[in-house]
């Protein structure tokens, strides 16, 4: 069972200014989306453009009707202006699914890597964790 005071999203100190890296442990529910645009937000502030690697080995759903609200949606436009790269670490197969029907029609490279393979995620953003 999940540890309710460790927050669902996490970020991951990383080796480059312009590489932002968040780990999603839990279910991801409307308050959790707001705080990942959020710190995606601030993100943009500093760069025009950045490289994102998710880490969803903690994984446990998604809010769908949160995700695909409105407001979300329009979070999500807004992020896709900004990204270069987009490394998506583990997961459940529908998102590989997913990124694999998306990526003709984005302007962003993006790639999924098992869990296993999140080295070289790493290696494909030409960065490194900064986790202690």
């Amino acid at each position: 069972m999940r540890n309710e005071d460790i927050p669902v999203i996490r970020r991951i100190p990383t080796s480059r200014e312009d590489v932002f890296a968040f780990a999603i442990e839990g279910h991801l529910n409307d308050a959790a989306l707001e705080n990942l645009y959020g710190l995606l937000d601030a993100a943009y502030e500093g760069h025009d453009e950045i490289d994102l690697l998710i880490r969803l080995t903690g994984y446990e759903g998604v809010d769908w009707g949160s995700a695909f609200s409105e407001s979300m949606l329009s979070m999500r436009a807004k992020s896709l202006r900004h990204l270069r790269r987009y490394a998506i670490v583990g997961g459940p197969l529908w998102i590989q699914a997913s990124v694999t029907l998306m990526q003709p029609f984005l302007s962003i490279e993006m790639r999924t890597f098992e869990a296993e393979d999140e080295p070289e995620a790493w290696k494909w953003l030409n960065a490194e964790p900064n986790e202690q």
